[in-house]
């Protein structure tokens, strides 16, 4: 790839603008990238768009907020479920930053300021002087759970959720107070 991938997306960004139709072939020709490269930027762009268009009108459906921003049905199959996938990460956006508060209050982070955590496929790794755990890991399906690992706190594709030594499920329900987490990581 002719392109470092931090300049990917502005760069198709521009790209897709002119031209809500392009494929990847084309990027492809445009920017010297792998194909599988631009695939990905597409539908990461793409996905964005439709998530941040059913936002502005929560009446929309993916298909249709596709739709009105001319992008044809068949490249978007995979857009539409990752813009959902974006929206249900926007809602959950503020619960995530106030335990991220919580645990870098607890004395569990050893950043300055308080650390971000993205959904989906994000952890919040626990580097304080005594921390209860590694890293702690949130899914939507499961609630919390601690992590046996620092450098790789996510486990692929763990449908049923990961259990064995070092694994903990914290607190009731999905979303638990971020001080009922904090209690349940000292118990």
């Amino acid at each position: 790839d002719q392109v470092p991938r931090d300049q990917l997306l502005p760069l198709t960004a521009p790209l897709l603008d002119a031209d809500p139709t392009i494929s990847a072939a084309r990027v492809t020709e445009e920017l010297g990238v792998h194909r599988d490269t631009a695939q990905d930027a597409l539908l990461r762009l793409r996905a964005d768009r439709i998530a941040h268009l059913m936002l502005t009108d929560p009446s929309l459906t993916p298909d249709q907020s596709a739709a009105a921003l001319g992008y044809p049905a068949g490249q978007v199959r995979r857009a539409t479920v990752r813009a959902q996938a974006v929206l249900r990460a926007h809602r959950a956006a503020p619960y995530l930053a106030d335990v991220a508060q919580a645990v870098h209050q607890a004395g569990w982070t050893t950043t300055a300021a308080v650390p971000e955590v993205q959904y989906p496929a994000d952890d919040l790794v626990l580097d304080g002087t005594t921390p209860p755990a590694p890293a702690l890991v949130w899914d939507e399906r499961h609630g919390w759970r601690t992590a046996t690992s620092r450098r790789h706190p996510l486990t692929k594709g763990a449908v049923p959720p990961p259990t064995g030594d070092g694994i903990r499920y914290l607190a009731q329900g999905t979303t638990p107070p971020p001080d009922a987490l904090t209690t349940a990581l000292t118990a």
